[in-house]
């Protein structure tokens, strides 16, 4: 199930509700907090009873409190942990005083750092928890929490953030002055929208979710405009593959796009659908760049279509050639290298208006319906548009907005405009069905804003509707995998060097990752 994504106003109203409407005490969930995150650093970082280095800052509110509680978890299990309280004892909120004095009696080193001159100048340990600041940080970090926080970047410990990385807005993703750089961030019962917008995302690292005993019926009421697209959500909805399947079993898609100049963009989606698991790719693209596509893909058919005399681009003669290939897929994907010359888009929007496979729509084929969004809308098939913010301004005349929360609502207006899923590329991409829903995507790298990268996309997304898939589960699910597979070759290639083809050639290990889980 996807996870809700909230803002700290949203998450600190069900906290209240689950401690004044469910009678669960606010030292309750501070207590599973902590415990919680304790609990994963255990299992994840230190294996007891080998006892291991961990230095705990802790602010002076419940953030703090927590950080308190996860220091006593660690002493319990053999860390050998110490406690750096940034501010003054006596303005402990009445939580985190609690829990600070628990750690005093259990003779826990509690180190009060008043002033930046009292701060130790070289952290050694094995583990940093970030306990400073939290969900309710905002503004800028000043004086002596700056630089206990510049202490921690500059440490060569792994650092766990709790819940935020402390200096980092929880709404938005905004640091303006100094904030931690986590490796990971172990964020409380629900995901924080700022952990997913840059340049929150750079600094939260890997985002764990933890817990913290909240009743399922107040999760369910907490205002959240988004949710969070998990691994779990995509191992669940991928299409199941008969043991005893031949390739029509699986689904065929249709690639229509390549002109002159463009070849390589239906290349890449066909490759791309083939390695996503449909049976059969067919690419039909001007007849003229037949024999430069085809060599490019052997696994594909091609299907010649006719195009305008030496100039490499599909004519609007071949409609009815291509309305009739149509009818032979399960899915169509339109637009990858398609061009931009003015018959071939008379050509895209009278196909649409007359096509009822589902379909994804991308590229120049989105171009084709600058101005003439009306004949989208009457399109009879099930439909999956995916525009990066030019074609997005090109469609809807807006400029895609610069707020995460912004472009979430944008997002959901043009999907029920349209009548159809949205794919709102960027960082990060967001997913939006017809009905209001919305799904934001936590996977993918700088590396993939490289030319292709968008018809691999198309590709994935048309093979998944090509299983079975509805078009909003296949984009959710082809969105994940083509950032899984983007983050899996920059780790062997590194974000500079990633290139379309890599994306593809890391699809195989992103689907047997997930295959695994199964």
């Amino acid at each position: 199930m996807a996870l809700k994504l909230v803002t700290s106003e949203s998450m600190k109203q069900a906290d209240r509700q689950a401690i004044d409407k469910e009678g669960i005490p606010s030292l309750t969930l501070m207590e599973n907090a902590g415990k919680g995150v304790a609990m994963w650093v255990l299992e994840h970082i230190f294996h007891p009873p080998h006892s291991k280095r961990a230095v705990v800052f802790c602010g002076a509110g419940n953030n703090g409190g927590d950080g308190f509680v996860i220091a006593r978890h660690l002493y319990s299990a053999a860390v050998d942990v110490t406690c750096i309280l940034v501010g003054d004892s006596s303005g402990l909120s009445t939580d985190c005083a609690h829990n600070y004095r628990l750690s005093a009696e259990l003779h826990i080193p509690i180190v009060t750092v008043n002033s930046s001159d009292s701060l130790p100048t070289v952290i050694e340990c094995d583990v940093i928890i970030d306990a400073l600041c939290g969900t309710g940080f905002t503004g800028v970090v000043r004086g002596v929490m700056a630089d206990a926080i510049s202490l921690i970047n500059h440490s060569s410990a792994m650092c766990v953030a709790v819940d935020m990385p402390s200096g980092v807005n929880a709404d938005d993703g905004s640091c303006d002055g100094e904030a931690v750089f986590a490796d990971v961030t172990c964020t409380l019962e629900l995901p924080k929208f700022g952990l997913f917008a840059s340049p929150g995302r750079e600094h939260a690292g890997e985002v764990e979710v933890i817990s913290i005993g909240i009743p399922a019926r107040v999760i369910e009421q907490s205002a959240s405009l988004c949710s969070l697209t998990t691994s779990d959500d995509i191992v669940e909805s991928l299409p199941k593959r008969k043991a005893d399947g031949h390739k029509f079993d699986f689904g065929t898609v249709l690639i229509v796009g390549g002109s002159i100049g463009l070849t390589g963009a239906a290349a890449l989606a066909g490759e791309s659908a083939l390695r996503s698991g449909c049976g059969m790719t067919r690419i039909a693209c001007p007849a003229t760049m037949l024999p430069v596509i085809a060599p490019m893909i052997p696994e594909a058919t091609t299907i010649p279509l006719p195009d305008i005399a030496k100039k490499g681009v599909l004519a609007l003669r071949g409609l009815g050639d291509l309305k009739k290939v149509a009818k032979e897929n399960s899915a169509i994907v339109l637009g990858p290298g398609i061009g931009r010359h003015h018959e071939t888009q008379e050509l895209v929007r009278r196909f649409v208006a007359r096509c009822d496979r589902p379909m994804v729509i991308d590229a120049d084929a989105l171009n084709a319906f600058e101005g003439h969004t009306d004949s989208l809308v009457q399109s009879p098939s099930p439909r999956v548009l995916t525009p990066h913010a030019g074609e997005f301004k090109r469609l809807t005349g807006e400029q895609v907005v610069s707020d995460l929360q912004g472009r979430i609502e944008q997002t959901v207006k043009w999907a029920r405009q349209f009548s159809s899923v949205l794919v709102l590329k960027g960082s990060p991409t967001l997913i939006a069905g017809m009905n209001g829903e919305c799904y934001l995507n936590p996977t993918g790298n700088s590396g993939m804003a490289t030319g292709g990268s968008g018809d691999v996309l198309s590709g994935i997304i048309g093979s998944l509707m090509a299983q079975g898939m509805s078009p909003l589960k296949a984009a959710i699910a082809g969105v994940f995998l083509h950032g899984m597979a983007g983050d899996i070759a920059a780790e062997s290639l590194g974000e500079r060097s990633l290139i379309a083809g890599d994306i593809i050639s890391a699809l195989p290990d992103a689907l047997l990752s997930l295959d695994s889980a199964i």
